[in-house]
């Protein structure tokens, strides 16, 4: 709107009001009137838990609210400026950090990183044919009723609100998203679940366990911070408030990746243990969840 207002956008080389209805067939212009800024990663010292890491490719364990890669908003202290800084001390400054795929800035575990071009093509392809492993773990609201199952439902930008992601079953817009999921411990008003991606849209788990009923324990972004299910007494809500003070993110952890190594051609699998705000959380659980059945 600044940018109409401005007369920086002209539709078929005329400056139009910002009420024009755009037509099929017009050509529109934008002009900039200052450079587009440039991301630059900067090398930042800033302690990472490296779990593998060779001449091509490194895995790491990502930490509860460190963004991946630089963007608007979160320009510095990314995953991807403390990874530039490490190969600067260990390597040489030749070596980058190549993004193959993304964990969000509140989900913890396992991220794959490729350190040259032909890894990273390499593994991308193996993202895109939907040939690597990766499992996490969830905490999520109720009691799923099977032990295990598939959650189908294409995944995009929510109509309504432009910062969440939505499922659309019919498959009239969004990309196609497959969640694997199963069992792995009740607490009667919350389950622990594995999910196993096989595609790897933004915020898939979690659309995908709140369009099937069960958001995960403590997502904000897609109402799992309040109570969704339990009673009405004051002692439960209490408690789970309590649970909310010690996890104040998604309970969502990238628990296993496996891929086929770019140049080794051998089959890697590496695993992450919870963190110790998920530990903690599903402890009281297990103690509260006890307790009620004495």
């Amino acid at each position: 709107q600044l940018a109409i207002k401005a007369d920086c956008v002209k539709v078929n080389d005329k400056t139009v009001k910002d009420n024009y209805r755009v037509k099929p067939g017009d050509l529109i212009q934008v002009f900039l009137t200052t450079e587009p800024r440039e991301i630059e990663i900067i090398p930042q010292n800033i302690p990472i838990d490296i779990v593998y890491e060779d001449e091509d490719v490194i895995v790491v364990n990502k930490p509860a609210s460190m963004v991946v890669h630089p963007g608007y908003g979160n320009y510095t202290s990314t995953l991807l400026n403390a990874l530039t800084y490490h190969f600067q001390q260990n390597e040489s400054s030749e070596v980058k950090p190549l993004l193959v795929h993304r964990i969000d800035k509140d989900t913890t575990g396992l991220l794959l990183v490729a350190k040259n071009e032909y890894a990273q093509t390499f593994l991308a392809k193996q993202f895109f044919d939907h040939t690597t492993e990766r499992k996490y773990t969830a905490l999520v609201w109720g009691d799923l009723k099977e032990e295990e199952g598939t959650i189908e439902g294409n995944i995009g930008r929510s109509l309504k609100d432009r910062k969440v992601m939505a499922v659309f079953p019919d498959g009239d817009y969004g990309k196609t998203a497959i969640t694997h999921w199963k069992v792995l411990k009740r607490f009667g008003y919350v389950t622990l679940v594995e999910c196993q991606l096989e595609t790897g849209r933004t915020h898939q788990i979690r659309a995908h366990m709140r369009y099937v009923g069960h958001p995960l324990f403590a997502d904000a972004t897609y109402g799992g911070d309040q109570i969704l299910k339990g009673t009405t007494f004051s002692k439960y809500k209490q408690f789970i408030n309590n649970c909310f003070q010690i996890i104040s993110r998604q309970a969502l952890h990238a628990t296993t990746i496996g891929f086929l190594h770019p140049t080794k051609l051998e089959r890697m699998n590496f695993s992450s243990t919870l963190p110790q705000d998920m530990k903690d959380v599903i402890e009281k659980w297990e103690a509260y969840t006890t307790a009620n059945k004495q």
